[in-house]
């Protein structure tokens, strides 16, 4: 099962080796990733595979919202299918 993990917010140092730490602490692999910042705000969208994860979708969903409160940051982790059906035109 593939996961689309998008995080917003100000831009700060240890937001990539947060999310990517705890992705690997979880076995979740990163297929791919596109982070960009304007103005000091960071924008990246992960593409993470989730078929050797020893964490279930829905508290990988829980750890990454408690992360992002703590860092000031807006994380959602969306399964594949729920991303690409809200984003349909």
């Amino acid at each position: 099962m593939k996961v689309v993990i998008t995080i917003i917010g100000q831009d700060r140092v240890g937001i990539v080796a947060m999310a990517s730490t705890t992705l690997a602490a979880n076995s979740v692999n990163i297929l791919d990733i596109n982070q960009n910042i304007v103005n000091g705000f960071f924008n990246m969208v992960m593409i993470a595979d989730m078929s050797g994860a020893t964490i279930s979708l829905k508290d990988l969903q829980q750890l990454f919202k408690d992360k992002g409160q703590a860092m000031g940051l807006e994380i959602k982790v969306q399964h594949e299918d729920i991303f690409k059906a809200m984003h349909r035109i």
